[in-house]
């Protein structure tokens, strides 16, 4: 387990806790649709997440250390233009709490659908560079998937001057029975697993429930991959923003195996397969020159692959700036 006396002691327990009860969340909306109860042919189930994800996030956040930047991916834009989506939002929002009360004092919740708003807002403003102090968060990457029942993540970073310094990610539906991931072999029952890591700290994971944060086991390191034969890729064949020519080209010219084993369409969970689910590489190369990942795409779960002892960089080499915005360069493993 993770010694408590390290210097990020504080911000992980409330991290660990806000994104344990932002999985709650999503998977009450879940089962709303599972029911009937909202119907997944239009995209009211993913806003409805999304939003009241980030809104309970960055509530437990912002009331823990109100001076701090917070990076989102959502604005209320949306909500504000359509009653009855707030108001289903809200109604989601109001209803999410940790069973264990001691927990739950320790985060916050919006007191009406004004301030839901504005919370969420915060985080479509927020920066992030190399002189403050900003978490970055995701509230459901995956949506694609996550309205399918597969998988997707809630991910939340704290970084200081651009430096990761804690990443946790929440997979709600992870499952790993047959010892990789897959986007039909879910958590039906539970409600997932949480990989956390704090830099120099290692990395951890736990089962999610309902209440208290339960008991966490280190995940060993990465072994050091000498032989190309050796290398086991993750990637998602669906990513638009992808060359996936361009990666094979790669696998090729390296003498690793493809096509690659493991397909996951949430970029964070990526990071999960390398960091317990039976892959080690990670390639992005983007189809467009141009184009620029976001960062809540990658932070945190940079980290937690960082700390088993892999190596992160651009596509020149060079160490992952977090302190470069809202979107970066492209990034492999």
């Amino acid at each position: 387990m993770i010694e408590t006396a390290h210097p990020y002691a504080k911000e992980l327990e409330i991290a660990c806790l806000a994104v344990q009860r932002a999985t709650l969340l999503t998977k009450k909306v879940l089962d709303a649709v599972d029911k009937g109860a909202l119907d997944k042919s239009d995209s009211s189930p993913v806003t409805i997440a999304d939003f009241a994800a980030q809104a309970l996030i960055i509530g437990a956040i912002h009331r823990a250390y109100p001076d701090d930047d917070i990076v989102g991916e959502e604005d209320s834009k949306a909500l504000r233009a359509n009653e009855a989506l707030l108001e289903r939002t809200w109604e989601l929002v109001s209803s999410i709490h940790l069973d264990d009360e001691t927990s739950e004092a320790l985060l916050y919740s919006p007191k009406d659908k004004e301030e839901m708003l504005d919370l969420i807002d915060l985080g479509a403003r927020g920066t992030c560079n190399r002189e403050n102090r900003s978490w970055v968060l995701d509230p459901v990457d995956g949506t694609a998937t996550f309205i399918n029942g597969q998988q997707y993540a809630v991910c939340l970073a704290l970084v200081e001057n651009g430096v990761q310094r804690l990443g946790v990610l929440g997979a709600p539906n992870l499952n790993l029975e047959t010892g990789r991931m897959h986007e039909d072999i879910v958590d039906r029952d539970g409600y997932g697993s949480q990989l956390f890591a704090v830099a120099g700290h290692g990395a951890f994971m736990r089962k999610m429930g309902t209440g208290a944060l339960l008991p966490a086991n280190r995940i060993d390191a990465k072994p050091q991959i000498t032989d190309p034969k050796d290398l086991d890729l993750v990637d998602c064949v669906a990513a638009t923003s992808s060359n996936i020519v361009a990666h094979e080209r790669l696998a090729s010219h390296l003498g690793a195996p493809w096509p690659h084993t493991t397909d996951l369409w949430a970029a964070q969970l990526r990071y999960v397969a390398i960091a317990v689910g039976g892959c080690n590489t990670l390639i992005k190369i983007p189809r467009n020159a141009s184009y620029r990942s976001k960062m809540w795409d990658h932070a945190g779960g940079m980290l937690i692959v960082q700390e088993l002892g892999c190596t992160v960089s651009d596509l020149a080499g060079n160490p992952v700036d977090c302190g470069l915005g809202r979107t970066w360069p492209g990034v492999t493993e």
